[in-house]
Order: structure tokens, then sequence, then C-alpha cells
């Protein structure tokens, strides 16, 4: 519940909430959560008026319980007026959420979480059927967002219950790549079975890998630059920056220099700068802005 918007009363659902949302009491706690919890897991809401992420939380929180549509349900408590609960659950900090299932807390968590850790969180706790595609997409978001070790333990995670899921090797191993650990990411590639090698999430993360050994060898950027402003036809230069630059995670500068190459000579090298760029929109993938950028630069050149 927004702390902008109106408070509930105690023990009565949310607007809108079709009985999936409500607050409660010391008094209505074992009836609400222990009790409700043998027929349909209890998420709990420990918050308070004064706590900033609580406000940020509990919009969040909501919409993924009413989006679960009756397989789990929220239950609020205001720890200011209702201290004895969350002191006889060691509740040290806020917001924290308990989940209940069979009458037992099961899990939790404490702090303001993304939208995509509280839909998998609740994907575990329910039992989906989509739950491995739910972790799959938070740990796709982590690793975007740069939160490589968070992504890598879900990756990992996803390996251990299927060996087979070949979008968590992959993940897995551009975690590695991002870390800087090629070594890792390759061994981690080699696990993957030849059947598989042409699936989109390992050749994605072939790629990757690829650009990512290709990085090491182009030398310091500021050097690069300053030698493209002597010479700025060099072309093995310019494309050295564009791998330079895509190491150090700017992927439109990259473009950029690529298709400064195949404006001024299309055949340098052998289509090389082409070819580089549809590298890089295979390891990106379709979802990073500049792959489709990308791609629309390239094909406006292409068929002028």
């Amino acid at each position: 519940m927004s702390m902008d918007g109106p408070i509930l009363t105690e023990g009565t659902p949310a607007p809108g909430a079709g009985g999936f949302i409500k607050n409660t009491t010391t008094a209505e706690f074992v009836t609400d959560v222990v009790e409700a919890s043998r027929d349909v897991p209890v998420l709990v809401d420990f918050w308070a008026p004064w706590c900033g992420p609580c406000k940020q939380l509990a919009p969040v929180l909501e919409k993924a319980v009413r989006a679960a549509k009756g397989q789990v349900r929220l239950v609020k408590l205001n720890i200011d007026e209702h201290p004895e609960i969350p002191g006889q659950m060691g509740v040290q900090s806020i917001p924290a959420v308990f989940a209940f299932k069979n009458g037992q807390p099961v899990d939790g968590f404490m702090g303001a979480m993304p939208e995509s850790k509280i839909e998998a969180f609740i994907a575990r706790l329910i039992g989906a059927d989509d739950q491995g595609m739910a972790d799959l997409e938070a740990a796709e978001e982590a690793l975007a967002a740069g939160e490589v070790n968070i992504a890598a333990q879900m990756f990992g995670q996803a390996m251990q219950e299927n060996p087979e899921n070949m979008q968590a090797v992959a993940g897995l191993a551009k975690c590695y790549v991002k870390a800087g650990d090629l070594v890792r990411a390759e061994q981690t590639l080699q696990l993957v079975p030849p059947e598989k090698a042409n699936e989109s999430a390992v050749a994605s993360a072939k790629a990757e890998l690829e650009l990512a050994q290709k990085s090491e060898d182009t030398g310091d950027i500021d050097a690069l630059r300053e030698t493209l402003e002597a010479k700025p036809e060099d072309h093995q230069t310019r494309f050295d920056l564009s791998l330079a630059l895509n190491g150090k995670g700017d992927h439109m500068g990259a473009v950029d220099e690529l298709l400064t190459i195949f404006q001024r000579d299309r055949e340098w090298n052998d289509d090389a700068a082409r070819k580089q760029l549809l590298q890089f929109f295979e390891a990106w993938g379709p979802k990073d802005p500049a792959t489709a950028k990308g791609r629309q630069k390239l094909s406006s050149m292409l068929f002028v």
C-alpha cells in the first residue's frame, strides 16, 4: 500500500484488491496469516508510516500480489501500532517481508526490491510452472543492471535445478565475461553439448566472449583516439577503438566507429566493419538499444 494514499482500516481489504491484500492487527495475525497460509501462501509486510523504503516497496509488492490472481495473499502490519509480532519474529529493520506457508514462515527478505525480484520471489513461493522463466528473467535484468554477483548466483541455481537449461549456462558465462574471468567463461561454455551450440543464448554468450578476448589486445582508448586525431583514415585504429569501447560497455560508441569505417570504405579488410557490427548485435541481443539503432543505421547505408 502506498503511504501517499489513504490508510486502510485494519482487517479490511485494499480497494480493488479482490481480498488478496489487507491490513491486520496483533489480535488478528493468527487468523489472517498463520491459519490463512494453510490454504494459500501469505506474505506479511512489516512497515511503518515513517519508513521511506516501505513507501517504495509497497506498490510494487501489491502489484505483484494482484498479478498472482489469488495464488498468494498480502497482509500488512504497522509495527508502530502493533510491535508484539515483529518483536517475536526478530524484525530489526523495515521493510521486512515474511512468507508464510502451511502455518510457518518459510522465506523472506528485507529492504526495497525491484519488481522482477519480487515476481521471482512469489513464483518460487507458489511453485508456479513458470518459476524457472521468472528466475531467468530476473537474472538477466540483474546482469543488465551490473549486479554480476547476484545474476551469477541466480544463473548458477537455475543450472543446478536443470543442467540442460542453456539460457542459464549462457547467462553464467556472460557473468564471467563481465567479471573479466574469460577462462571460466570459456569453461562454462564448454558445458554446452554440440547439438545445442547454435541456440541463440549460447551464440550470444560465445560472441560476447570473443569480443572480450579481442578487446584485451586493443590498447588504451585515449591513446587510440589520439592516434585517430592525427590519422582519421586509419581504419585499423578506429576498428580497435570500437572493440575497446565495447569492452568498456559503450555500445553505441562502438557502433558509431564501425559505421564510420563502413561509410568511408565498405570493402576495408574484407568487409570487417560490417561483420564486426553483426557480431556486436548477436552478442548484445535484440533488446539492447544499440542493437536496434545500429541495425537501422547500417540498413540505411546498405540500401542508399
